[in-house]
């Protein structure tokens, strides 16, 4: 390939909305999950519940250097070596910087979505659904707590 063709495929490559992305999104919408995916999130995950606090990333196998599927470019090699290192690494200060605001963190390579869509959807939809357990046995506690203190005021007044 050309420079120029070379450059008019790689402008191509979307960025969000990706296929695999889209597949994930639609299998999780059809189990009864509601997601935002216009976030201004660190990392700016694909998928992302906010009251539950799970963030999904859909990586490429190419982008992200999946260890199955790598392909090291054999034209500027240490451009590309330098690129995908990079975001290698912005993908693991991510997750922890995530992590430590209190994200569960999901991450699927896209042939996991296209050989295994019902186990990434399902390993989603039980982190979605324990972590709104989770949040609700805090909130049953809180309110608890708060009956208790408001029964203990009432009594202390009389």
């Amino acid at each position: 390939m050309t420079s120029e063709q070379r450059s008019r495929c790689m402008s191509r490559i979307r960025g969000s909305d990706t296929k695999p992305e889209m597949i994930v999104r639609r299998a999780l919408w059809r189990r009864g999950l509601r997601f935002r995916t216009k976030t201004r999130l660190l990392g700016r995950p694909d998928i992302v519940f906010p009251k539950e606090r799970v963030a999904v990333f859909v990586d490429g196998c190419f982008w992200h250097c999946c260890p199955q599927h790598q392909v090291q470019p054999s034209t500027n090699a240490v451009f590309w070596q330098n690129k995908l290192s990079g975001n290698v690494e912005r993908d693991r200060r991510t997750k922890r910087l995530l992590a430590a605001e209190g994200w569960i963190v999901l991450r699927f390579w896209e042939h996991d979505v296209d050989l295994r869509l019902e186990t990434v959807v399902q390993r989603i939809h039980r982190r979605v659904l324990k972590r709104r357990a989770t949040l609700k046995t805090r909130k049953a506690g809180r309110d608890r707590r708060s009956a208790l203190k408001r029964l203990a005021a009432k009594m202390a007044r009389r």
